[in-house]
């Protein structure tokens, strides 16, 4: 199903696999060969994890160009990190060139993204070091007024059963410009995975691949990340999202038991 599992990734145009993997969970070495041998080639990966910075170093070069990688800075409540000296300490870290997609991350309020923030990541754009510059963010009607502005060439949103207003804020007001949109917390941090209080003791309850095939599921979605936290993890789940799209009769069962999942905060 080349359209279900692998779309060119918005303006930046480089053909990837609809599953990204991230290192938050720290996946492990045979995870991430797991990952290259299947076919998977957008990786989100940050300096604490350095068996998956040392096994994509080791990986990616030969093929650069069929691979995106993509890190960011992380936002703080009295600061940021400084997003050309971490762009750079990246740089180093994988020791490549650039960096696909370079993300300022935890923009939870529009308060964080200040001038201050806005001419960094304009100056990283320019740079020559990033072929994207993005945010992620749960404000998603501030995400598509930075990419109608073409401030953004990306966006990382949150989108899943129990949080769909992307749905209705999101993806029918993207651009022409055509930013990639990259979904994050496709299980709610796997609180779709468990029952919410008062459901049936016996109740019917979602696998985490019925998640990520419930975003995938959605064409305006270009990757979806995962995060597993062992080849286990990884393995069961790629093998229900190669199923394909959802069925009607789930994608009804995903959304009623998000909207529970939803209620039960």
């Amino acid at each position: 199903m080349p359209d279900f599992l692998r779309v060119p990734l918005g303006k930046i145009g480089t053909p990837v696999c609809r599953i990204g993997l991230s290192a938050t969970y720290r996946p492990g070495r045979q995870t991430v060969f797991k990952a290259l041998d299947e076919g998977l080639n957008y990786f989100l990966y940050f300096g604490f994890d350095r068996q998956m910075t040392s096994l994509l170093r080791e990986s990616v070069p030969a093929r650069r160009d069929q691979y995106v990688l993509a890190t960011g800075a992380y936002n703080y409540i009295w600061g940021h990190q400084n997003l050309r000296r971490t762009l750079e300490r990246r740089l180093r870290q994988m020791r490549t060139d650039y960096i696909d997609v370079f993300h300022f991350l935890g923009v939870t309020r529009r308060a964080h993204f200040t001038p201050q923030v806005r001419e960094e990541l304009q100056a990283v754009r320019e740079s020559g070091l990033v072929r994207a510059v993005s945010i992620s963010t749960h404000d998603r009607t501030f995400a598509v007024e930075l990419a109608r502005e073409g401030v953004l060439d990306a966006m990382m949103i949150r989108y899943n059963a129990a949080h769909r207003g992307a749905e209705t804020e999101v993806f029918p007001k993207l651009p022409e410009s055509n930013p990639a949109v990259v979904s994050f917390t496709a299980t709610r941090w796997t609180r779709l995975l468990r029952p919410p209080r008062g459901y049936p003791k016996e109740g019917r309850l979602p696998t985490a691949g019925m998640c990520y095939r419930f975003v995938l599921s959605n064409p305006a979605v270009d990757v979806c990340l995962m995060a597993p936290g062992n080849l286990r993890q990884f393995e069961q789940n790629l093998a229900e999202i190669r199923q394909g799209p959802l069925h009607a009769e789930d994608m009804q069962f995903m959304r009623s038991f998000g909207d529970l999942v939803c209620r039960a905060k």
